[in-house]
Parts: C-alpha cells; sequence; structure tokens
C-alpha cells in the first residue's frame, strides 16, 4: 500500500478525532496532551514573533547531532529559534516531553515520510532553514529531538532547561 500525503493527513485526522476524548480527559499535568484555554501544553506554548526576546540558532547535522543540544532559557521567556539543515539528508526538530517525542517517534517509524504542520515542530531538507517561536511558561526541561528514522536513537537529541522567574 502507497502512502501519500493525503492518506496520512486523513489517518491522523481520524486518529486525532478517536483519542481526542482520551486527550481531553488526560488534562494538563506532566507528560498528558491536554490544552488550556490558552492552547499552553506541559511543555509551554506557540510563541508570538514579535514578542521574542531572543533568537537562538541551532544546527542540525548529519553526525546526528544539534549544536548547540543544551540551551537555558527563563521561565515566560519567548525565543525564536532558527533551525539550519546544514547536512545532506532531511532532519527535524520536534520540541516536548520525553514521553511525547518517545510517543511520537513511533509513529515515524510506520510514517517515515510524515510532514509535520506543528508549531513546535520543523522539518527542513538539506540546506534549508526554518524557524519555530516557543514562550517557555513552565520551568523544568523541555527536550527536542529528531525523530526522522534512525536519527533519535543515534543521539540526534537535545535539551532545553527552562529556569524559574
Amino acid at each position: 500500500m502507497k502512502f501519500t500525503r493525503t492518506t496520512i493527513s486523513q489517518f491522523f485526522a481520524m486518529a486525532a478525532l478517536a483519542t481526542s476524548g482520551a486527550a481531553f480527559a488526560s488534562g494538563n499535568h506532566a507528560g498528558g496532551h491536554g490544552h488550556d484555554e490558552g492552547g499552553e501544553t506541559a511543555i509551554g506554548k506557540p510563541g508570538v514573533a514579535t514578542k521574542a526576546s531572543r533568537t537562538i540558532t541551532i544546527e542540525m547535522s548529519d553526525n546526528m547531532r544539534y549544536t548547540p543540544s543544551n540551551i537555558q532559557v527563563k521561565q515566560g521567556e519567548t525565543v525564536r529559534f532558527v533551525v539550519k539543515n546544514v547536512g545532506q539528508v532531511k532532519h527535524e526538530l520536534s520540541l516536548g516531553t520525553e514521553k511525547e517525542l518517545l510517543e511520537h517517534l513511533e509513529q515515524m517509524k510506520k510514517f517515515p515520510d510524515m510532514e509535520h504542520d506543528e508549531p513546535g515542530k520543523v522539518t527542513l531538507a538539506p540546506g534549508k532553514q526554518g524557524e519555530i517561536v516557543w514562550q517557555f511558561t513552565k520551568a523544568g526541561a523541555v527536550n527536542f529531538a529528531c525523530l526522522m528514522p534512525g536519527h533519535y536513537e543515534a543521539g540526534m537529541k537535545g535539551a532545553i532547561k527552562v529556569g524559574r522567574k
């Protein structure tokens, strides 16, 4: 069976509808996928570019590493991440809790050509760049990783430490 973008999009739309009750029931506890009225998740929420206090450039390379891979931000801070693929193969940067990233990794293994259209994810062809604007509303750890098959397992991951205000 050949999967097209439309087929994959339809599959995930149906899966989202089927699990929306469970996601709603999970609420906003750490690790839950629930959103509050402001669009906030366990790791923060999409930021507004004009409110970004700084820009951090992250490079993704074929040695399966991010540079930098450890970042520090302050609770409440909005950061513009400029993400550059300096490699020769497709890479991505996905923000999430470790649990969310591992769950998404399993989906990517089944659908390696999955396209993302979410504010905390960017997938880039070789030589391209993109951006993520994110507001870190909660102190703690936010993880990021490349979930292309084999990349996470090779060590393509990083962490953002969100310090208290």
